[in-house]
């Protein structure tokens, strides 16, 4: 047998390499520098330690910090720096879970009858700083489960062998590095070093499990950088961040408000707020109208027999609210518009000259989400949604969905995202039946098609297996804000069960009756979410088109409060969003005031303004633009409004 195995690099190049080759070792063929940078690896699709020994031919990618595997196995590694950090100032501390998540990493700790401060924060930061600069390895070890159980029983640690009970015999995973030994798949970093800037960021209680009837535990969140510069720009991210939170910026705009005594993630939309929703919904609709859609309205409630039919009720339960009981029949709040539209396509006949057909509605529905995950805007529990489902044969289908992708390019552009991503949500086939509908042939063929779609158009996406809807593969768009925060705003999904279930048919060109394919979408997402985006991604300075108020009007004193009101007169007439500023105050005030609103232009009149029939103009962020007669500002904002410029 050869002592060879064949590397395939994301290239295609393959080279060779003697058996037992790592990673690493492949980084620094290429070059040292590369070899720096590498985190991890991508081996026939599995992440590695980059100092894994490889046996046998495999497609390898390396991973980098510009990689989320890698980024995660930073901070998963980080996570157990800590830990060795929290064991050296808090001896016989016990550890439960220390994952890394979407910025950075947590470990949930057992510290007895102590407890951990802010100080004892930054007291752990130097540790991890020190303990980092040792480059210790961090060490994997593949051992029998029999004698992982022995160690942590020794240990006395019954959280480690909680763990254990769960995994199945044969080998178990332990990594070392320094003095700290934890139970772990892996995979980890080369060393300690890579491990350059460190922010321990807060403390939290986590019940054990998840579970408010077992122990609270201690979690200490965290996270690091390769460079004391990332450091840096992240932690300004987020002072900006607060800065832009939603909730504080929808307080202070008048946009939205909860109450109590309407319930937790319920929101109540001011009128700022139900201006910004109108205009949305102006949009879609006259962007779905130019791409043939036909408006639908549908009921908040429908009998159970209904989400029967669907699905939701075996798949998506848990997410709906209770249902009532009237005339012995069970009723529930709609949680998505889909099945409605199913009844609308089966109230009459269609043939194949029919298809596409396009039903799109903003429809309002409610999903039962738990009380702890419940935040602002984001995550609520009454959402009106873009939604729409487009009934086609095969044939249409790749058009149909490179069309909704366009869609969401299009809102991209119009409202200045430029970074997104196109993620691939597939299913798990070791989950059909429970998850997902067990059409295992189906779910291979959908996944393929939506693949060639987004290939051939040339629209880059990421794939992720678990993901997918239960009744199909879906593509989710994940958008950043213009200070580089994630959000999830929208789907384009697939579905080639519901028309079955449902019994929906057109008649196709041989006069059989065939079953239509699905498509699911939402481009700009619901109101909640999309509208909770947007205040953070412009910091609240909505665009002209999008402000609640366009223009206030400022007169100097109230000598000119006639000329103020003829201004506003023309204004209304070109539906432009204007008020007066009719407070006895300072110019100066009025001008600090309309700043701290966002509104995107300011006319100061006074006695020159009247008597030469203008207006100075003031644009937000901008100062003083200068003198302008009413028709020529007019022609301007009414043209800027129109075209929904960004700026």
């Amino acid at each position: 047998m050869s002592d060879q195995i064949k590397i395939t690099l994301p290239d295609g190049a393959v080279r060779e390499y003697p058996k037992g080759t790592t990673a690493l070792d492949v980084a620094k063929s290429i070059s040292e520098g590369l070899a720096r940078k590498v985190l991890a690896a991508d081996v026939n699709g599995q992440v590695w330690d980059a100092t894994r020994p490889i046996h046998d031919d495999v497609a390898l990618k390396l991973l980098t910090w510009d990689d989320t595997s890698g980024k995660s196995t930073f901070w998963h590694s980080s996570a157990h720096l800590m830990a060795e950090a929290i064991e050296s100032l808090f001896p016989g501390v016990k550890f439960w879970v220390g994952p890394p998540v979407d910025n950075g990493f947590y470990y949930d700790v057992d510290l007895g009858d102590r407890s951990i401060s802010e100080d004892d924060l930054r007291k752990l930061e130097v540790k991890m700083a020190e303990l980092a600069k040792k480059n210790s390895a961090y060490i994997r070890k593949a051992i029998p489960k029999a004698e992982a159980v022995q160690y942590f029983t020794e240990k006395g640690d019954e959280y480690k062998l909680d763990l254990l009970q769960g995994l199945e015999d044969g080998e178990i995973t332990f990594y070392t590095q320094g003095e700290f030994t934890d139970l772990c798949r892996g995979p980890h970093l080369p060393n300690t070093g890579f491990i350059k800037a460190i922010k321990l960021t807060n403390i939290a209680g986590a019940y054990w499990k998840g579970d408010e009837k077992n122990k609270q535990l201690t979690r200490i969140y965290g996270v690091t950088f390769p460079s004391a510069k990332q450091l840096d720009e992240y932690l300004q991210m987020l002072e900006e961040a607060k800065k832009r939170d939603h909730r504080k910026l929808g307080k202070e705009l008048g946009i939205f408000t909860m109450d109590d005594d309407v319930g937790p993630g319920l929101p109540l939309w001011m009128p700022n707020g139900t201006v910004i929703i109108e205009e949305l919904e102006k949009l879609a609709k006259e962007t779905e109208q130019d791409a043939g859609y036909k408006r639908v309205v549908t009921p908040h409630i429908a009998k159970e027999s209904m989400y029967l039919t669907s699905g939701h009720l075996p798949y998506y339960q848990d997410s709906m609210y209770p249902p009532m009981e009237l005339e012995g029949v069970k009723y529930y709040l709609k949680s998505m518009n889909c099945p409605h539209h199913h009844k609308i396509f089966a109230a009459e006949q269609h043939s194949y000259k029919d298809l596409p057909l396009r039903l799109a509605e903003y429809g309002t529905c409610y999903r039962y989400e738990q009380s702890g995950e419940l935040f602002g805007l984001m995550r609520v529990r009454c959402l009106h949604m873009n939604d729409a489902h487009i009934y086609c044969t095969r044939e249409q289908f790749a058009q149909e969905f490179k069309a909704v992708n366009d869609m969401y390019l299009k809102y991209f552009k119009i409202f200045g995202i430029e970074k997104y991503v196109m993620r691939l949500s597939l299913h798990d086939p070791a989950k059909l039946g429970q998850k997902y509908i067990n059409e295992p042939e189906l779910w291979l063929e959908t996944e393929a098609m939506v693949r060639n779609v987004m290939t051939e158009a040339g629209i880059p996406f990421v794939e992720v297996p678990d993901e997918g809807a239960f009744y199909g593969p879906k593509i989710d768009v994940q958008i950043w804000s213009t200070i580089g925060r994630e959000f999830t705003l929208a789907t384009n999904q697939v579905d080639f069960a519901q028309g079955r279930r449902f019994k929906l048919s057109f008649t196709n060109q041989a006069n059989e009756a065939e079953t239509p394919l699905i498509i699911h979408r939402a481009p700009l997402g619901t109101h909640e979410r999309f509208i909770g985006f947007l205040l953070e991604h412009y910091a609240g300075k909505f665009p002209a088109w999008l402000s609640p108020v366009q223009v206030k009007i400022l007169p100097i004193s109230d000598k000119f409060m006639d000329y103020a009101k003829d201004v506003l007169l023309k204004l209304k007439k070109w539906d432009i969003r204007a008020e007066i500023d009719d407070r006895n105050e300072k110019i100066g005030k009025k001008i600090r005031d309309t700043e701290l609103m966002k509104v995107p232009y300011m006319l100061v009149v006074g006695e020159k303004e009247a008597s030469e029939g203008k207006i100075s103009i003031r644009r937000q962020g901008k100062g003083d633009l200068g003198a302008k007669n009413v028709d020529e500002f007019l022609q301007e904002l009414v043209a800027e409004v129109k075209d929904r410029r960004a700026d």
